[in-house]
């Protein structure tokens, strides 16, 4: 474990060589995206995180002028790269807090203050992951701490996954709900829509686990085992068979054209002109103050150490380390920032959603880059006026999902002491809005529980004290 631990902290611009031979040949490329199950499984995987890429590119589209068609270009290039050299469905994200502040707050942030944000924090992230800061960061950090993290950002995907299905919203306002109007039960994007697409996702995919063998029944009646087994791997192989959320993403993007038919009328082909952005001093000043500064330890937490804690979770072997997650996060807003694409990071929830949903190598994110992919340079800006009308409530349902299963990460606590850690962090960050807040709570519960548990008695008061106290419960046998 040492000797693991060791070689992750070593900075990565120190072994080039060795980190391009792992990652950055044909032969591991083509590992990388060798299907471990069926294709429809990837497929429906690589949709997973899309309840929560769609709603907030549709905010900074609509708010900031974001250009929809560059953004798409390179997130797919992103997408693409991710899968082939991580091996995992290794998910493309925007950074959310700097979107938050872009949208809900005024004067909104323009583009050239979005790159400027996106930038500050990759270069942040760069240098953190480049020098071997952040693998030391990573092991250094205790489990609960983590694991309170990926619980406060799991259920805040759930309560806004719950938003999105029950009230209507409005995503040219703000990036998170304060709608107060119900959902009607009927329509194109009504409850009774939503539920159904949950109750479908619910019987197909489960709980998202692998059916475990009733050992029980095994010892007492073998051949009635024997047959429950087959019938039951028959039932789930034909479930599993079936690409749930695809299906369920299709429904929601046919239903754009149903609801809006004039859109058909109106396609415009081609995508947008690409050009460098001009960032003035002004932009980098605010961009670092109001975008970067909140992003920068939202990042840390979420972008590279949960995800590398839950890729550990649920793909045992792989190798993701901190420095990796970190440069490439810097690389990808280092590069794409400056010609206006949207700032993107990797998440824990993206990450979770969609390995919910069957993605299970690098296969899955690369289908999703082909396919923004080609809508980027199809469609264009034109394809806000789709998005725009796909069903909210649906997007709700595939969150919900992805924020579960984040959040299920956190099960393995099995000490009180752990669970204590978790849960005051996972509480802070929620009431405060804040997972560095309640990072920051956390480390001091955890180092206030182990000074508490520290033993003392080679301190000089408590040894001489212990001495005396000894010296006193002597009984010396009496001279004979």
């Amino acid at each position: 474990m040492a000797s693991e631990a060791t070689d992750n902290a070593t900075p990565l611009l120190v072994r080039p060589r060795q980190w391009w031979r792992n990652h950055c040949t044909p032969r591991s490329w083509t590992a990388s995206v060798r299907l471990k199950t069926s294709l429809s499984s990837e497929l429906s995987g690589a949709v997973g995180d899309l309840g929560t890429y769609i709603p907030i590119v549709l905010a900074l589209t609509l708010v900031c002028n974001l250009d929809l068609s560059t953004t798409l270009i390179f997130t797919a290039i992103y997408n693409i790269l991710t899968g082939l050299l991580f091996g995992i469905p290794m998910p493309v994200q925007p950074m959310k807090s700097i979107a938050a502040v872009a949208v809900s707050e005024t004067p909104h942030l323009t583009v050239s203050q979005i790159a400027a944000a996106g930038i500050c924090t990759a270069s942040t992230l760069f240098i953190l992951g480049a020098t071997g800061l952040m693998s030391f960061i990573y092991h250094w950090i205790p489990l609960p701490v983590v694991r309170g993290v990926q619980l406060s950002q799991g259920l805040s995907f759930a309560f806004s996954a719950i938003k999105y299905i029950r009230y209507d919203q409005d995503f040219s306002t703000t990036t998170s709900s304060k709608s107060t109007s119900p959902r009607s039960w009927l329509g194109l994007d009504g409850l009774v829509l939503a539920l159904f697409c949950l109750l479908f996702l619910i019987l197909t995919t489960g709980d998202g686990g692998v059916p475990e063998d009733d050992e029980a029944m095994l010892r007492t009646n073998p051949d009635a085992y024997n047959r429950l087994r087959i019938r039951r791997h028959r039932r789930l192989r034909i479930l599993s068979a079936i690409p749930a959320a695809l299906l369920v993403f299709l429904l929601g993007f046919i239903l754009c054209f149903i609801r809006d038919p004039s859109i058909v009328h109106e396609i415009k082909l081609g995508p947008s002109k690409i050009h460098v952005l001009k960032i003035t001093w002004e932009d980098w000043k605010t961009g670092f103050l109001r975008g970067a500064i909140p992003q920068i330890p939202l990042s840390v937490l979420n972008s590279v150490i949960a995800v590398c804690k839950l890729s550990t979770d649920l793909f045992p072997g792989m190798d993701v380390s901190a420095t990796g997650v970190s440069v490439s996060v810097g690389l990808m807003n280092l590069v794409g920032c400056w010609f206006g694409a949207m700032p993107c990071c990797h998440g824990a929830g993206g990450l979770a959603g969609q390995y919910r949903f069957g993605g299970r190598t690098g296969a899955s994110v690369v289908f999703l880059g082909l396919g923004k992919l080609l809508v980027g340079l199809v469609f264009g800006n034109y394809f806000v006026k789709v998005i725009s009308q796909f069903p909210i409530g649906i997007l709700g349902v595939l969150l919900l999902f992805a924020g579960i299963e984040l959040a299920m990460a956190s099960r393995d606590m099995n000490s009180k002491e752990e669970s204590f850690v978790m849960l005051v962090c996972a509480a802070v960050s929620l009431t405060g809005s804040s997972a560095a807040l309640g990072f920051v709570c956390g480390i001091v519960l955890f180092l206030l529980l182990k000074l508490r548990q520290m033993d003392c008695s080679n301190f000089g008061f408590f040894k001489a004290k212990s001495v005396s106290v000894s010296t006193e419960e002597e009984d010396p046998a009496p001279n004979p």
